[in-house]
C-alpha cells in the first residue's frame, strides 16, 4: 500500500518541520504528536477512516469541529484542552497550505475555526505557611523522604515547572559562588536562578548521598526513581500530592483542596511579590517572555490592591451624621422631608 499524502505531510511536519525549521520544544512536538493521535482515533472510530487510508481531502472544516466536540462528549476534555488540540490542527494545516496550496481554501476554513472562550479559574497558591507545612512531611529520616524534600524545596524555591525539574541533571546545580541553577524550559530558552544557602545544604547533602557530584554522573537525571530512570508528571505530581494530603490533614484551612505542582509556581511568585520583588525579577525567574504574563500575580494578589488603596484613601465622609442616620422613625422624617 502506497503511503497517503496525509501520512507524508504528517511525517514531515512533526520530525522535520517542528523540530528543524520551527524549533518546537521536544514537548511541544510531544503535545503535538498526541494530539494526533486522538484525531486518527476519530476519524477510524467515528468516521471510519483507518489511518493509513486517511487523505488530505477527507479532512473538512467539518470534520475538525466534529472531532473537537468529540473531545468535548466523548472525552470530557475541558475548553482549555480543546483549544491546545485545535491549535495543533491550526498549526499542521498552516504548514500544509504552503506545502501543498492545491485545497487552500480548505486550509482556509479549517483555519477560521474559532478557539473557545474559556472561563477564568482563580489562581491557587498556598501561603507561606501553607508551603512550610508541605514541606514538613516528608519524612527526613528515610532516603526517599530526604529525596522528595529535595524535590518539593527546590521545586518551590526555583518557580520551576514539572517538565524543567524532571529534565534538571546534577550538572545543572553550581554549588559554588555564586550559587545558581540552570533552568531548560518552554522552547528550549534557558535561564540561571540564584538559590539561597538553606537550599544549597538540602541539595549538596541530597548530591552527595546519591553520588551525583562525580564527573562520570554529572549527565544523571537529578531526581529518578528506584529503576534510576528521570521521574515523570505523574510521579512527581503524585509526591506532592501525598503530602499535601497529610498537610491537609493537620491544617485543612491553609492547604487548598485542589493543588497542583503549578500552584508552587505560583506560590513562589506570589511571595516574591509580596516580598517587594520587581516584577522585572520575577519574570526572570521564571522564566517568561514577557512581564505582561507575570503581571497576573499583580492582578491575583487582593493582599497589594487592599495596601495600595490605603495607602492611597482620602476621607471624603461628611463629618456630620446625616439625620436619617440617627432618626429611629425613618417614615415620619421621609413624610416631613
Amino acid at each position: 500500500m502506497s503511503p497517503t499524502d496525509f501520512s507524508k505531510y504528517l511525517t514531515d511536519y512533526l520530525t522535520k518541520y517542528l523540530s528543524h525549521e520551527k524549533g518546537s520544544s521536544s514537548n511541544t512536538i510531544s503535545a503535538y504528536r498526541d494530539t494526533f493521535v486522538l484525531f486518527l482515533t476519530y476519524m477510524d472510530t467515528i468516521r471510519k477512516i483507518k489511518a493509513e487510508k486517511l487523505q488530505l481531502k477527507s479532512i473538512t472544516k467539518d470534520t475538525v469541529v466534529s472531532f473537537l466536540d468529540w473531545l468535548q462528549t466523548e472525552r470530557k476534555s475541558s475548553d482549555t484542552t480543546r483549544n491546545l488540540r485545535l491549535a495543533a490542527l491550526h498549526s499542521f494545516f498552516r504548514y500544509v497550505q504552503y506545502q501543498n496550496p492545491d485545497n487552500l481554501h480548505e486550509y482556509q476554513n479549517i483555519l477560521s475555526v474559532k478557539l473557545k472562550k474559556t472561563r477564568t479559574i482563580p489562581m491557587n497558591y498556598l501561603t507561606i505557611e501553607g508551603v512550610k507545612l508541605l514541606l514538613n512531611q516528608p519524612d527526613i529520616r528515610s532516603k526517599k523522604g530526604r529525596r522528595d524534600l529535595a524535590l518539593l524545596s527546590l521545586m518551590y524555591d526555583t518557580g520551576s515547572r514539572v517538565q524543567e525539574l524532571i529534565d534538571l541533571t546534577s550538572a545543572s546545580i553550581r554549588l559554588d559562588n555564586p550559587r545558581t541553577i540552570r533552568i531548560t524550559g518552554k522552547g528550549n530558552k534557558t535561564r540561571i536562578v540564584p538559590l539561597i544557602e538553606q537550599q544549597v545544604r538540602v541539595l549538596k547533602c541530597y548530591l552527595e548521598e546519591h553520588d551525583l557530584l562525580k564527573p562520570q554522573t554529572r549527565s544523571y537525571p537529578l531526581f529518578f526513581n528506584s529503576r534510576k530512570e528521570k521521574l515523570t508528571r505523574p510521579g512527581v505530581t503524585h509526591i506532592l500530592l501525598k503530602y499535601a494530603d497529610q498537610a491537609r490533614v493537620r491544617n485543612p484551612e491553609i492547604i487548598p483542596e485542589k493543588l497542583s505542582c503549578h500552584s508552587l509556581r505560583h506560590s513562589k511568585a506570589m511571595h516574591l511579590l509580596q516580598a517587594g520583588v520587581n516584577l522585572i525579577y520575577i519574570r526572570d525567574i521564571l522564566g517568561h517572555v514577557s512581564v505582561t504574563t507575570t503581571e497576573i500575580y499583580a492582578r491575583a494578589d487582593s493582599r497589594q490592591k487592599r495596601e495600595a488603596l490605603e495607602k492611597a484613601y482620602v476621607d471624603v465622609s461628611p463629618n456630620e451624621i446625616p439625620v436619617w442616620v440617627s432618626n429611629n422613625n425613618l417614615l415620619g422624617w421621609l413624610k416631613s422631608f
